[in-house]
């Protein structure tokens, strides 16, 4: 299954480039905060980086991998990140953390989807930039 992860590749291309997540870690598309929507390139940098799901650390690069993981193994780690973020099922209800795992899980799925792997990719609020073009990806 293809799905983005943190990766330092084609870091410091951009003003406010950073990488503070763990390279090969999942990542997905974080909450933005209030300051970050009205600016990604803010101080903040939640509209313009991915959220490690391991380490909760953020990266403004993540690379498209082809790996072995099921959806089930997906949504084991989705369920994870967000118990250890303080949004599990105790905290917001059970019904609600589910509706969100599974809306986060799809998301995931879906961005990837039309992906190649291989290919570096930035966010900008709800949207990807290509930080390396797909005619680029065989070359990395």
């Amino acid at each position: 299954m293809k799905l983005l992860t943190a990766t330092p590749e084609r870091q410091g291309e951009q003003d406010g480039d950073f990488c503070f997540a763990t390279e090969g870690e999942l990542v997905l598309l974080g909450f933005v905060c209030a300051a970050d929507e009205a600016d990604p390139d803010g101080g903040c940098g939640c509209g313009r980086a991915f959220s490690g799901m391991s380490s909760l650390r953020a990266t403004t690069t993540a690379l498209v991998r082809d790996l072995d993981l099921s959806i089930d193994e997906v949504r084991l780690a989705v369920e994870g990140y967000y118990a250890a973020a303080g949004m599990g099922p105790d905290v917001i209800g059970a019904a609600e953390f589910a509706d969100v795992v599974s809306a986060t899980v799809d998301d995931m799925a879906d961005i990837s989807r039309s992906l190649p792997a291989g290919a570096v990719v930035g966010r900008r609020l709800d949207n990807l930039i290509w930080r390396s073009e797909p005619s680029e990806v065989g070359q990395l």
